[in-house]
């Protein structure tokens, strides 16, 4: 497809019409797919992440010079419920109630447990396309960093490696960015507990900030009734009555 074809048709379509081909034209080492609101996906194979990356910087008629966010994603548990929201409840739903901790201590990860997505706008066209990719499946995940194709990358592939643990092979200062100095773990991985490991406060005496264990109760973050009232749940009102 030429770039003035695609120009022509970009001026009457909707950017879901005409950019998954203008895409696939430009590379062959991606997946592209449009959501049901017309959101254009383009995914990729690790070893393939910056080459692809670059192609939908540099292509005539793509030209995606502006990354506008990146961040990593777990998805561990991903389409498991953790609530039951459909009955009355004497002790609630959440999460910080009670929840067992994973905690994956072998060398390897599911090979789609992490991932990496970014989002990129193309100011000469004005359009919009995320980019994904699926990290190595080793502990710790590696991909490729993006920071020779967007400089902007570099603090949001800082970010990144501070919450989730992805390292990005090539940057040039893959440092903590959010967390404290020493802080143990990435405390946006879906077995971190939620309540954190460690607490910190000043302590006047010592003269210095101190790390202490956690002293947060587990308790209900949300109403205890959701959808029926428990006077017509038997169980609960036995209980109640007795």
């Amino acid at each position: 497809m030429s770039e003035s074809a695609i120009n022509a048709g970009a001026s009457k379509a909707h950017p879901s019409d005409w950019l998954p081909a203008a895409i696939t034209a430009a590379t062959d080492a991606c997946t592209v797919t449009v959501t049901p609101e017309r959101e254009v996906t383009v995914e990729v194979p690790t070893e393939h992440w910056v080459s692809v990356a670059k192609t939908l910087r540099d292509a005539p008629e793509l030209r995606f010079t502006m990354l506008i966010d990146l961040c990593g994603v777990d998805y561990l548990t991903f389409g498991d419920s953790e609530w039951t929201t459909n009955r009355a409840t004497g002790s609630g739903y959440s999460r910080g109630v009670q929840r067992e901790v994973v905690v994956d201590e072998s060398l390897e990860f599911d090979s789609e447990r992490f991932a990496v997505v970014a989002h990129l706008l193309s100011i000469e066209h004005n359009v919009r396309v995320r980019l994904k990719a699926f990290t190595t499946n080793e502990n710790p995940p590696r991909i490729g960093s993006l920071i020779d194709v967007w400089r902007s990358a570099d603090w949001y592939e800082r970010e990144a490696f501070d919450l989730f643990g992805i390292v990005f092979e090539g940057h040039p200062d893959l440092r903590r960015l959010l967390t404290d100095y020493g802080f143990i773990g990435h405390p946006f991985r879906k077995d971190f507990p939620l309540t954190g490991n460690v607490e910190v406060r000043y302590d006047a005496r010592k003269g210095r900030v101190a790390y202490e264990p956690v002293s947060i109760e587990p308790r209900t973050l949300v109403p205890r009734v959701i959808r029926e009232d428990n006077r017509y749940e038997d169980a609960l009102r036995e209980d109640h009555d007795g």
